[in-house]
């Protein structure tokens, strides 16, 4: 597989921030987060994915576990917003730098307000896009928090949970 560096990768670097680099294969199409766990070997509570919402007038980051559906009012609250949505697919790139499925909380375009689900702080590593479909990265929570400037706090839905293809159910 391909391990040239990515641009979250490169940050990481520079920080000085340990990480490991977990590659699988998506030739299948299947890069949703709980495939992405199962294909890794990863329990889907330290795998996380990446979400990107929007204001009225600004994005917001919020990173977490690839199981769970991010609650909008308590990320609207920890955002200091009355409502939040989720960016749409076709707008993220222009705004990010990245594409869905290979979207990292690490090296966007610009740092915006990011927030990591509390769940997070409670594990040894944690593992996130590495900007590219196919890689990820595996790194301490506190340390994504150091790069990212990212907030710790309650964001999921607490009694819901979401099949295989990030349906609720």
């Amino acid at each position: 597989m391909n391990t040239s560096k990515t641009n979250a990768m490169r940050i990481l670097d520079k920080a000085h921030i340990p990480y490991t680099i977990i590659e699988y294969d998506n030739k299948d199409g299947k890069i949703h987060g709980n495939a992405v766990a199962v294909k890794i070997n990863k329990p889907p509570e330290m795998v996380f994915k990446t979400l990107v919402t929007q204001s009225k007038d600004n994005l917001f980051i919020f990173v977490i576990p690839v199981g769970a559906e991010l609650d909008l009012k308590k990320a609207a609250k920890a955002a200091g917003e009355k409502k939040l949505e989720l960016l749409p697919v076709n707008e993220l790139q222009k705004w990010t730098g990245y594409i869905r499925g290979g979207c990292s909380p690490i090296g966007m375009k610009k740092l915006y307000p990011t927030f990591i689900d509390q769940d997070a702080m409670s594990l040894e590593t944690m593992i996130v896009s590495a900007g590219k479909i196919g890689m990820q990265v595996e790194l301490s929570p506190s340390q994504l928090v150091e790069v990212t400037r990212a907030i710790s706090t309650s964001l999921v839905h607490d009694t819901e949970s979401v099949d295989d293809h990030g349906d609720t159910i």
